[in-house]
């Protein structure tokens, strides 16, 4: 990743403020080369400490270049706002949306005056001019998203607080000034991302249409990439949500087209008074309840009447079955008698014969 503009506003990812002793010694070590043996020393096994090592590095140096370039790059801007006309401090992008460099504590009222309800801010501590305790005496509401300048862009947590915070101001009819060092890089990406997301634009045309109304702005690739990683967020949280809609609308329609029948106004019946003649509410209830309860009763003793008959009829029929089953085993052992009598008789007639 390279600086494209020094001078000019390049910003990017939200990180916290390292103390100066540390970026100094960190300089330091850079600068004697101990930086570059660390990422020799990963190279084999593992390069992703190289990395991390020279990427904190490079935030180091870039901080900074940043603290240093920063009062003279301001003074210059002060200087063309003052000389050219076309170079001006801030541009409104749409009705509720101000786009513009660091505000002085001069400028507070004027933005007061001009329907600001909200700032948000990007800078880091050192470029901070104005105080939150200044934005709140005069009822203006302030988010700030530390972020450091030229190579860095907002983190994709700190844009979507700051595209939200935008448009609940706007909700309320309040206007929000987004600012960085000078309104080029830092601000510019909260802002297309506010477009792409409230807007519906694409972040092509979102940046050619704020770069339209302030020619000045041009963003790092790393702030480009973050305009293009909030665009895929909105994009496939979109599709998500239609998803979801279609197939709600589907079942919903699903379940009206279901075992519904159309409603005929020809079917209606008009009750009149003349209908209501000799009717009596109250016995009306009573009455019905009367002939329920008849019919109950009247069921009831035609069941216990059905039970007890078919009591009665299996008694009978066990009691004639318990007979016939006697008076069988009877004419059984009758038999039997005959049978054994007749077989002892010829028994007896042969030993006669046999004994004569």
């Amino acid at each position: 990743m390279r600086i494209e503009e020094l001078g000019g506003e390049e910003e990017g990812l939200e990180i916290a403020e390292r103390p100066e002793e540390e970026e100094k010694e960190a300089a330091k070590s850079a600068a004697s080369g101990e930086a570059v043996h660390n990422v020799g020393d990963s190279g084999g096994g593992g390069g992703g400490g190289g990395d991390i090592v020279l990427w904190s590095t490079k935030k180091v140096l870039v901080g900074a270049g940043a603290r240093a370039l920063f009062y003279p790059t301001l003074l210059y801007n002060v200087v063309r706002n003052k000389v050219q006309a076309e170079f001006r401090w801030w541009d409104w992008i749409d009705e509720f949306v101000l786009l513009g460099a660091v505000p002085f504590r001069s400028d507070v009222i004027e933005l007061k005056d001009l329907g600001i309800g909200a700032v948000v801010t990007l800078n880091e501590p050192y470029e901070t001019l104005v105080p939150t305790s200044l934005y709140q005496a005069h009822g203006i509401h302030h988010l700030v998203l530390p972020t450091r300048d030229y190579l860095f862009a907002p983190s994709l947590d700190g844009i979507c607080r700051a595209v939200d915070f935008i448009h609940e101001n706007a909700s309320c009819g309040q206007s929000t000034y987004v600012h960085c060092k000078a309104g080029r890089g830092r601000s510019t990406t909260i802002v297309i991302c506010y477009l792409v997301k409230f807007k519906q634009m694409t972040p092509d045309v979102a940046y050619n249409y704020v770069k339209s109304i302030r020619p000045r702005v041009h963003l790092a690739s790393s702030q480009w990439q973050a305009v293009q990683e909030f665009h895929y967020l909105q994009v496939r949280t979109t599709c998500a949500s239609s998803l979801l809609t279609d197939l709600v609308l589907k079942s919903s329609k699903l379940f009206s087209s279901r075992d519904l029948l159309a409603f005929d106004d020809g079917s209606a019946v008009i009750i009149t008074n003349s209908d209501l003649a000799g009717y009596d509410p109250t016995q009306g209830p009573v009455a019905v309840r009367n002939e329920i309860w008849a019919d109950v009763n009247f069921i009831y003793r035609v069941k216990v009447a059905g039970a007890i008959a078919l009591t009665k009829l299996s008694c009978l029929w066990l009691r004639c079955h318990t007979q016939q089953k006697v008076l069988g085993e009877e004419l059984t052992g009758e038999s039997s008698c005959l049978t054994g009598a007749e077989q002892l008789g010829d028994i007896t007639v042969d030993i006669h014969v046999y004994s004569s």
